[in-house]
């Protein structure tokens, strides 16, 4: 879970004379800690790789508290913090003095900032903040360009939300000799503030991955040092084997064997020929050709293997839920290589996973890697992988079936399609909403089309984009038909709950329809399930649609139930609902093979059929139970 802290806004007042003990800073710092840390990690040198940045920023938080009472005097004057805690503020400024100093350069070393932590220490694991997309890493990397004061100047304007005026006061008091300059120098990082709250810079909600275990398996001080020695020249001369050159942001190498090594030749890879598929009978990525301006280049492709075997430090990894991260066991397939955006970009193939390697084309170090499980993928499920995002935009490598490419905005079915270009199989730029933020208005899919037919894709913030189907869960359809696109434009906006689950497929299922009391209409009711390439995790929501209303909400969820699929296509749900005339009304529906429909707890009543509405209190909890034609019973989801 990701760690959240608000920067605190104290009621106005008059500070003079007061001063800040010891107690009162150590308050502050465990209240804002998650803040404090974030902060310290973002003005830190990105050069000495995040695990070590992580355990930094927290040895600098933790050693700010003061040592003796400090004047109010001595602390900025800021608008955030001008009476009602000044030892958030003056906590908060030895944080930003000491990340200053630790990024000053050899002459100053000495400094306390400079000097390994003593704690906190981790040992036989590497921790680093959770990945984030691509718009993180092109700040992140942007923000390594310009100085400690640029940094922290930046990140007091975007996270801390400080005028300039305060910018100011904070690195004067911290010991920067010229401000201005660092003032204008953070004008040239573009403004995205909201970035910076991101997981991607959250020092608190860590990923684990062990350190070298090899090495962690020697039983002398000797075989240490010669294991270490030898880990230190691979990483630095060349890989073992014939020796391939540098392995760019690859970790030390630790194992040597046949299969290994084969599996990081570039020599090695499988590449399709162009017209495979042609003649194949399967529709899957085994038969998708090497695609891009790059798949001769060597270095590159070595690179993505090395990194792929032994991502470093500076590697940020993703992977969907269940996808395992770890090296390919022989030689993958290549289905590309070639520039994007800002990144060269690699993906390939193993026979269950699809991985992604993107490295900065500007030489800054650092890479990503992302994993995306497609086992049994075929037709529509492996017809397109993210090629990359950029400004809230997604472009997709498609399938060489893939004859056509469309956007379509999926809450609106008369809005029509709006044609991509595909060159060489890549589409033009898309608005993708799976990093969206605030409130949802439209959802923007992929519609793509083959000699079979045309079909939907969404982009869930993952590596392959999810199908969506509608329709009765035992016989689901294509969402491309006028019906489908009805029943599927209300609920569009659901689909957000279904990102970053390894979701590979998603079908909505307008069970219901269902006068309302008082003369209110007919209101409809649609179950959407998604389920997911490892098979558990699935997610089913009840959604409920009132006459006229422009969007459907959520009334009940479930997530690793039967209910509204294949083996069960049955569902059961209910809600509280407010008539014209004020009158409260606890609102059930099953689909059509519900015989009746009982309702007990806070509201009591039943009826025949597959519908129900009884008069209820406000913020009434119901039990629901139905009895389908055969007897079975089926209860309500929650």
């Amino acid at each position: 879970m990701q760690s959240q802290d608000v920067a605190p806004r104290p009621a106005p007042g008059s500070r003079a004379g007061r001063t800040v003990d010891v107690e009162q800073a150590e308050a502050a710092l465990v209240e804002h800690y998650p803040r404090l840390v974030r902060l310290a990690y973002l003005v830190l040198p990105p050069g000495r790789g995040r695990g070590r940045r992580v355990l930094a920023a927290h040895a600098l938080v933790q050693r700010a508290l003061p040592r003796r009472r400090t004047p109010a005097a001595a602390i900025p004057s800021q608008s955030d913090a001008r009476a009602g805690d000044p030892g958030y503020a003056y906590v908060r400024l030895r944080v930003v003095r000491a990340a200053l100093e630790a990024g000053l350069p050899l002459r100053h070393r000495g400094r306390r900032a400079q000097l390994p932590p003593l704690l906190p220490q981790v040992w036989g694991l590497r921790l680093f903040p959770r990945s984030g997309g691509a718009d993180e890493l092109a700040l992140d990397q942007r923000l390594s360009t310009v100085s400690g004061p640029a940094r922290a100047a930046y990140v007091l304007r975007g996270l801390e939300r400080l005028p300039d005026g305060d910018v100011r006061e904070v690195l004067t008091a911290a010991g920067v000799d010229d401000v201005r300059a660092a003032l204008r120098e953070a004008d040239t990082v573009p403004a995205r503030y909201a970035l910076l709250e991101s997981p991607e810079f959250d020092p608190c909600a860590l990923q684990a991955r062990p350190t070298d275990l090899l090495r962690r398996r020697q039983h002398t001080k000797a075989a240490l040092a010669a294991a270490a020695a030898l880990a230190v020249c691979g990483a630095l001369v060349a890989l073992p084997g014939d020796g391939w050159g540098p392995d760019g942001a690859a970790a030390p190498a630790y194992a040597q064997n046949p299969a290994a090594e084969a599996a990081l030749d570039p020599g090695r890879l499988v590449k399709v020929p162009p017209a495979a598929w042609k003649t194949s009978a399967r529709t899957d990525f085994s038969v998708w050709p090497a695609r891009g301006d790059r798949t001769g280049d060597d270095a590159l492709l070595r690179r993505a293997l090395a990194v792929w075997a032994r991502p470093g430090e500076r590697v940020r990894v993703s992977s969907t839920p269940g996808t395992p991260s770890g090296g390919p066991a022989g030689p993958p397939q290549l289905l590309y290589a070639g520039d994007a955006a800002t990144a060269r970009v690699v993906i390939l193939y193993d026979g269950l996973r699809v991985a992604r390697y993107a490295e900065p084309k500007d030489g800054t170090t650092g890479a990503a890697l992302d994993f995306a499980r497609v086992d049994g993928a075929t037709g529509a499920e492996a017809a397109a992988v993210v090629l990359d995002r950029a400004d809230g935009n997604v472009r997709y490598l498609t399938a060489p079936w893939v004859s056509k490419a469309a956007e379509r905005d999926l809450s609106k079915p008369g809005a029509g399609l709006m044609d991509l270009t595909l060159a060489e199989g890549v589409t033009s730029p898309l608005s993708s909403p799976a990093t969206r933020s605030g409130a949802c208005t439209t959802w923007n899919v992929l519609e793509v089309t083959d000699a079979s037919g045309s079909y939907l894709l969404s982009d869930l913030g993952e590596l392959v984009p999810a199908r969506l189907t509608a329709g009765r869960p035992t016989a689901p359809k294509e969402a491309t038909g006028a019906e489908a696109l009805r029943t599927w434009a209300p609920f569009a906006c659901s689909l957000g709950e279904m990102r970053a689950r390894g979701v590979r497929s998603v079908n909505a299922w307008a069970y219901a329809r269902q006068p309302l009391p008082d003369a209110g209409g007919q209101a409809g009711w649609v179950c959407t399930r998604a389920d997911t390439w490892r098979g558990a995790g699935s997610r089913v929501l009840a959604q409920f649609r009132t006459p006229g209303g422009l969007f459907g909400a959520v009334t009940a969820q479930a997530d690793d139930v039967a209910a509204c699929g294949p083996r069960d296509p049955h569902v059961l749900a209910g809600v509280l609902w407010k008539s014209e005339p004020g009158t409260w009304y606890l609102l059930a529906a099953g689909d059509e093979d519900t015989a009746s429909v009982r309702a007990t707890g806070g509201v009591s009543g039943s009826g025949e059929g597959n519908l129900l509405a009884v008069p209820a209190r406000q913020g009434a909890q119901a039990r629901l139970e139905g009895t389908l034609e055969g007897g079975r019973s089926v209860h309500g989801l929650r």
